[in-house]
This record gives structure tokens, C-alpha cells and sequence, in this order.
């Protein structure tokens, strides 16, 4: 309020003062050219008033128009700061990744030969188990079939023998040779002691 007071004043003050130096520019001049005088200072008093308008719309609404325009660069201002330190923490960032990208290489092919190295070992070792189990059941399964064998082989003896000494007695156990046994066997019973 006070502000529009001293426009006003201003104002007024610019107009008296154009005002004052028309008339004295016209009392200067003289009599002759009054008419002609007088439409002079019409236009500077209606020039006065146009600019005087001018001045105080500029007054009024220029601050507002500006202030604005400032807030709304300061905070175009500030978020543009804001998004390229954002951007310049994303750069930073990728920027380090891509330094220690060679060391996260280096580590990644050292431990996948580490544990390429381990698995080969681990699966000789199983193949060796493997091997020796099948070469023990291997063995088992020959020592049972040798035993199986063994043991068919002296069933066959045994059998062979059997029907061997059944035909040599069948030849040689004659009637006269079964009488001389049994009359050996009775004396060999009778001189026994009860």
C-alpha cells in the first residue's frame, strides 16, 4: 500500500513537473502560436497520462511477473543442480565399477579354475572309488564262482569215485569173496570181548 502511495506521488510529481516546463515553453513562445501551444501541451498532458498508466501497470504487475519468473528459474536452477549431482554419483559409480571390472574378472576365472580343479579332483576320486568297488565285487563274485566251483568239482570227484569203487566191487565182489568177508567178519566178532 505504502508503495502504490509513492507511485502515485511520483507519478504526480513527474506530471507537474511536465507539466510546469509546457507552460513555461509556451509563455516563452508567446502570443501568436497560443492555439498551437496549447494542442502541444494536450499531447504532452495526454502523453503524461498514457505513460503514467505504462509506469504504473509495469509497477504493479512487473514485480509479481518477475519475482515469479525468478522462483520458477531458481527452482529450475536448483533441481537441475540436484539431477546433475544425481548424475554425477551415477557416472562416479559406474565409473568405479568399470575400474575394478578387470580385478572382479580376474577373481571370477581364478575361482571358477579353482573350482573347475576341485570337481576334476573330486570326480577322479569318485571314479577310483568306483573302480576299486567294482574291482572288489569283481573279485568277490570270481572267489564265490571258484568256491562254487570247488566244491561242484568235488561233488563230481566224489560221485566219480562212488560209482568207480561201486563197479570195482560190483567185479571183484565175487560170491566166493563175500562169503570169505562175513566168515572174516564173525571171527573177528567172536574174539572181541563182550
Amino acid at each position: 500500500m505504502r508503495r502504490n502511495r509513492r507511485t502515485f506521488l511520483f507519478a504526480s510529481a513527474v506530471l507537474t513537473a511536465l507539466f510546469f516546463t509546457l507552460s513555461a515553453r509556451a509563455a516563452e513562445e508567446g502570443g501568436a502560436g497560443g492555439a498551437g501551444t496549447a494542442t502541444e501541451i494536450f499531447k504532452w498532458i495526454n502523453f503524461a497520462i498514457v505513460m503514467g498508466a505504462v509506469l504504473w501497470v509495469c509497477l504493479k504487475k512487473a514485480p509479481g511477473f518477475f519475482r515469479g519468473r525468478a522462483e520458477a528459474i531458481t527452482s529450475a536452477i536448483t533441481k537441475a543442480g540436484s539431477t546433475k549431482a544425481a548424475a554425477d554419483a551415477q557416472l562416479r559409480e559406474a565409473e568405479s565399477k568399470l575400474a575394478n571390472l578387470d580385478k572382479e574378472i580376474a577373481q571370477l576365472r581364478a575361482f571358477a579354475e579353482s573350482e573347475s580343479a576341485a570337481e576334476g579332483e573330486r570326480i577322479r576320486a569318485v571314479t577310483r572309488s568306483d573302480m576299486e568297488k567294482i574291482a572288489a565285487a569283481a573279485k568277490a563274485e570270481i572267489e564265490a564262482a571258484e568256491r562254487a566251483a570247488r566244491l561242484e568239482l568235488k561233488a563230481l570227484a566224489a560221485k566219480l569215485a562212488v560209482d568207480g569203487a561201486e563197479s570195482l566191487l560190483a567185479k571183484q565182489l565175487t560170491a566166493q569173496a563175500q562169503a570169505a568177508l562175513i566168515s572174516n567178519f564173525v571171527k573177528s566178532l567172536e574174539g572181541m570181548p563182550n
